[in-house]
């Protein structure tokens, strides 16, 4: 009968003896209170002392706006003045190629050499000019004999030294031609050689063995078959601001930096600058030139062009410590620490990393440079909670001092 007792038991005792287990449970945990949100004082922004967010705010003072660091993207191309570019003078066809890239030349180096029909017709052109002068001059000696002994007139005589003049003329215009293309006086072979003209490297091929050429193929957007160019001399190609084209006038220096070449730096010079603006992109066109002795550069790198602008009155900060709102530009500035004021500004430039404020922030105030969007976010949402006016920052009367 003992396994049964339970069941005689009275139902107070049971429910006591079904909560036994329940009575010996942990309570729960209970979460740790984070730090207090900043209130709102007048219309100052105040964190307490410690607080993990003012770490986040990368505080920086405000310097005297002497000069400011410009970035310009800028691309390296080379240096046209010192390139040349070789396109076939006649049709032919590739019998032999003499040159490949990287491959140093000077003034008349044979790059490669075609078989030309059209080349052999001027070739011929020059040396049926060079008979019809001889004929022309040996004429010419016989109307002068002639013309001595009285037996034709002086009209004969002169129509065979104008005849003997344009012999002459044909001759030099035919022999000109085919010297331009390497051709050499009186050989008619067909052959025709693709010379360098210019002291340089090769940098580019477009060409193959047998391959058939036309001069109708040359033209935009067809490559070349050489490229010849120096490359211890480059173009740099310049995108600035209208903002900044006062500062890149011809003569200016400028620091070149690759994103290849971080511990590198070269000195750049501007050559020439546009007078107009480009409709697509709203940049003005600078063209610079950067030595590249060491040959480190290479063609068609991207690159960041930077010049030192020099500013008047105002104070320079970051650029990221500016709240823009439309036509109006805040700031926060701290005026205790960890105590924080919006302050309505007025900006004098503008760039992409550092801006010049001219009215509205005194050099040597700190302002918070990061998280802006959060700062002013927890600015409004305190104005909310407090029941203040959530109007703008008021307009600042303080102008920045001069440097």
């Amino acid at each position: 009968m003992k396994p049964f007792a339970l069941c005689f038991l009275p139902a107070a005792a049971l429910t006591v003896v079904l909560m036994l287990p329940a009575c010996g449970e942990a309570p729960a945990p209970v979460a740790p209170a984070g730090p207090p949100p900043p209130v709102l004082q007048g219309r100052q922004l105040r964190f307490t002392a410690g607080h993990p967010q003012l770490a986040q705010l990368g505080i920086v003072a405000a310097a005297p706006g002497k000069t400011v660091t410009v970035d310009l993207p800028a691309r390296v191309v080379w240096n046209e003045e010192r390139t040349q570019r070789l396109y076939p003078a006649f049709a032919g066809r590739v019998v032999r190629i003499a040159a490949d890239v990287g491959q140093a030349v000077k003034p008349g180096t044979v790059l490669a050499q075609l078989a030309s029909p059209d080349f052999g017709v001027a070739q011929a052109d020059t040396a049926k000019a060079q008979i019809d002068s001889r004929l022309a001059q040996k004429s010419l000696q016989r109307q002068k004999e002639l013309f001595e002994a009285g037996i034709i007139a002086r009209k004969d005589l002169d129509q065979a030294e104008a005849d003997a003049a344009r012999s002459g003329a044909e001759i030099q215009r035919t022999e000109a031609r085919t010297r331009l293309y390497g051709g050499t006086s009186g050989a008619i072979n067909q052959n025709l050689a693709l010379a360098s003209s210019i002291s340089g490297v090769v940098v580019e091929r477009n060409l193959t063995p047998g391959q058939e050429l036309r001069p109708d193929q040359a033209g935009p957007g067809v490559p070349p078959l050489f490229v010849i160019s120096d490359p211890t001399s480059l173009w740099v190609q310049i995108d600035a601001r209208e903002s900044e084209a006062g500062a890149l006038r011809v003569g200016a220096v400028f620091q070149l930096m690759v994103p290849a070449l971080p511990n590198e730096k070269f000195e750049g010079r501007v050559t020439a600058a546009s007078d107009f603006i480009d409709p697509g992109t709203r940049t003005i066109k600078i063209r610079g030139l950067v030595s590249n002795t060491g040959r480190l550069l290479k063609a068609e790198m991207l690159a960041t062009a930077r010049i030192e602008r020099t500013l008047g009155a105002g104070v320079v900060v970051p650029a990221q410590a500016v709240l823009f709102n439309g036509a109006v530009h805040s700031i926060m500035v701290e005026v205790q620490p960890g105590v924080f004021e919006p302050r309505e500004v007025t900006l004098g430039y503008q760039g992409p990393k550092e801006v010049v404020v001219t009215r509205g922030l005194e050099a040597g105030e700190r302002v918070a440079s990061d998280n802006m969007l959060l700062l002013f976010r927890q600015y409004r949402l305190a104005q909310e909670n407090s029941g203040a006016d959530a109007a703008a920052p008021t307009k600042a009367t303080g102008k920045a001092s001069a440097p």
